[in-house]
């Protein structure tokens, strides 16, 4: 079982690692990172799968707002908690907003639509979108490239590879899921000051 997860993993780990970067995905990069520290797979590769999905994630995001503002995908998106707030900020400070966007969690989707929305000029977007995907992408997999030597070294040298993929699965479902709660968290918070 754990050797078929084990293929599983190099085999489709880094397409795992870009696909769960085109959302919001820290969890994704993190575990790209611990997967490289176990020889999985090359943590450039992982740098490169994250960069990769997170610009392209995000990127997608504003051709959407740019291209399809009154689709109803788009106009419920804009209901969404936060939006109004994301928009302003984007106008006031774009390069600022484009930069540091997808470092909060949860507002990397509203701020692409809204990036796409406003008048910032698609090439500015993407260049500035392009050196926020390699920073993030870089710091989220070296945290988990960092904690897979921290394991290791609490844990031991005891580790056989199957222990370190399924404790490399229960980090990413315990980030996966910490995530989730701080995300609604912050969006009950958001809805109670639209009020």
């Amino acid at each position: 079982m754990t050797e078929a997860i084990h293929h599983f993993i190099e085999q489709y780990g880094l397409l795992a690692v870009f696909l769960g970067c085109v959302a919001e995905g820290e969890s994704a990069a993190i575990l790209g990172g611990f997967f490289a520290h176990q020889h999985i797979f090359v943590l450039w590769h992982a740098f490169v799968a994250a960069a990769l999905g997170a610009f392209l994630g995000d990127t997608g995001f504003f051709m959407l707002g740019r291209s399809f503002a009154d689709h109803r995908y788009v106009v419920r998106l804009r209901r969404r908690p936060g939006f109004r707030r994301a928009y302003r900020l984007l106008n006031t400070h774009p390069n600022i907003f484009v930069l540091s966007n997808r470092y909060v969690y949860g507002m990397r989707l509203v701020g692409g639509i809204a990036a796409g929305l406003s008048t910032i000029a698609a090439p500015r977007f993407v260049i500035l979108n392009a050196i926020s995907s390699v920073i993030w992408a870089v710091l989220f997999s070296s945290i988990g490239y960092v904690f897979g030597l921290g394991a290791e070294h609490f844990v031991g040298q005891a580790f056989l590879r199957h222990e370190r993929l399924l404790i490399g699965l229960g980090i990413g479902l315990t980030v996966a899921i910490l995530a989730w709660l701080i995300a609604r968290h912050i969006a009950k918070r958001e809805r109670a000051k639209e009020f």
